[in-house]
Order: structure tokens, then sequence, then C-alpha cells
């Protein structure tokens, strides 16, 4: 009989009971499925007429501006949040007392205060100061959305690089300093670029995040993919009705679609990382070997 490290091997009635209630979960979970459906067909939610407002072309508009509004607040946030994180974390590692406390303040403060309460915040402030903003007061909104998640998501990743710079061997460092590199050229020629590498699908796992969370503009009225789908299911009456139960449906099979695309690169990029680990091709021996005596025989 095999056995793990973490666990003894199942035996012939552990596996036989496994298979039981594995059999027992997958019926749980067909009987959810068909007690929904037949849910939805009494309430009226699987007719034609519910699923064809999907073929307006309003609707079809209004769903692609969500999506596009979603992604550009996520493009800025998510790359503002990783230059935030990386400043923050370089800040935190600093020699200095007082620039690594007050920026240990910072990220544990951010990261205490619910995301929702510091986008609303901000939204409030850039309204009582719309007249002297300039291009931000023109774009409250938007604005205050990017920047609650570019502070929140910032100082998650920079937990996340600290993590990372700290992963690297001592004797790295310590061999760096022998040859006369300074701090700043051992943070960013060494331990910055191997703390990126190794931490990189966890920060891409992150922006995950920061895509789902722009859904919280829909709390200021930003027109996002879920404000989109609110509104269209308020305006649009099918059968008397309206049809929320098929749009948060369409809706959030956008956002699966969309975190699994992010969720799928994340894991690409560490198969890519330990295969680049691993899989460095040497020479072989007699390859080697055979180089010095075509050398020395084309000499003679």
């Amino acid at each position: 009989m095999s056995s793990s490290v973490l666990y003894d091997a199942p035996g012939p009635k552990a596996r036989t009971r496994n298979r039981i209630y594995t059999v027992l979960g997958a019926l749980a979970v067909l009987g959810l499925i068909a007690f929904t459906l037949y849910r939805m067909n009494v309430k009226g939610q699987l007719e034609p007429e519910v699923w064809n407002i999907f073929n307006n072309a309003g609707v079809r508009s209004s769903i692609r501006d969500g999506v596009l509004t979603t992604l550009k607040v996520f493009a800025v946030a998510g790359v503002l949040s990783l230059v935030l994180g990386v400043l923050l974390a370089v800040a935190r590692l600093s020699d200095h007392k007082a620039v690594s406390r007050v920026t240990a303040g910072f990220i544990e403060l951010f990261r205490a205060i619910p995301l929702l309460i510091t986008i609303y915040a901000l939204w409030v402030l850039f309204l009582t100061y719309k007249d002297s903003l300039g291009v931000i007061g023109d774009n409250t909104a938007f604005w205050a959305l990017v920047i609650g998640l570019t502070v929140y998501n910032g100082c998650v990743q920079a937990e996340v690089i600290r993590a990372g710079v700290n992963a690297v061997p001592r004797g790295q460092v310590e061999a760096a300093y022998a040859l006369g590199l300074r701090k700043s050229q051992v943070m960013t020629m060494l331990l910055l670029p191997q703390a990126v590498r190794s931490m990189l699908p966890t920060m891409i796992s992150q922006l995950v995040v920061t895509l789902k969370d722009t859904s919280l503009g829909y709390i200021i009225t930003y027109n996002e993919l879920l404000f989109a789908a609110r509104t269209m299911a308020s305006n649009i009456i099918v059968n008397g009705e309206n049809p929320i139960t098929a749009v948060v449906i369409v809706v959030g099979a956008i956002y699966v679609a969309m975190c699994l695309a992010l969720a799928g690169l994340a894991t690409w990029i560490e198969k890519r990382g330990r295969r680049a680990k691993t899989g460095i091709a040497v020479a072989s021996a007699s390859a080697t070997d055979a180089e010095p005596a075509v050398a020395e025989a084309t000499a003679d």
C-alpha cells in the first residue's frame, strides 16, 4: 500500500465510502439545479420572451458599455495598484524606522477599512470639492472608484511583494553587498525581480479581486457592468415583471468569464515559471568533451 507524507492512503472501505459520498454530493447538486430550474419555470423566468430581451440592440449596447467601463476601471486601478504596491513594499522594507512604521500604519489602516467605505468617502469628498479638482471633478465617480481600488489593492500587493522579497535567500543579499552593491541596487537588481517573479501568480490572483471589486461602483452610480445591469432590470418589463433573474444570470456569467480568464493567466504563468526553473537544457558530457578534441584536430 502506498502512503503519502500528508495522509495515509485510503483502504478499500474508505474508497467505497468516498465514492458513495461523491455520488450523493453530485445528486444533491443536480437536485438543487433541477429545483432552481423548476422554480424559475413556475415564476415564468424561462419563457422565451424573458430571454429574448438580449436580442435587443439597446440591451446589448448597455452590456457592452458596462463591460468596457468595467475593464477601463480595472486597467487603470490594476496598473496603479501594482505601482503603489511596489513603492509601499520598498518603503516598508526601508532601514529608516520612521519610513517603515508610517508605511506599515498606512498599509494596515487601508487593509482594515472596508473598501466600500473608502470608495464612498472619496466620492463624497470629490463631490464636495468638485469645482476645484479640475479633471477629477468632471469624473468624480470614476476617480473615486479607481483611487479606492488602487489604495486597497496596492496595500495588499505591497504585502505580497514584501513576502516575496523576504523569501529571497539571505546569502544572495550578503553576496551582493560583498560585491560592493548599494542597497538601492540590491533592491532593484536582485530582490524585486526575484520577488515579483515568485509572487506573480499571487499578484495576478489579487488582480482578479480588483476586477470583481469594480462592481462596487454601482453604489456611487458609476456606469459599470453591475450598474448597467441594475438599470436594465429596473427599466425593462416583460410579461408584467422586471427580468431581474435573467439579467443577473447573464451579467454573472460575464463576470465569471472575465475572472476565469485572469485566473487562467495566473495558472499559465505559474506553470511557465516552474518550467523555467527546472527545464534548463544542459549539454551532455560527451558533447562537451568532443568540442576540445575537434578544436585540437582543426588546429593540427
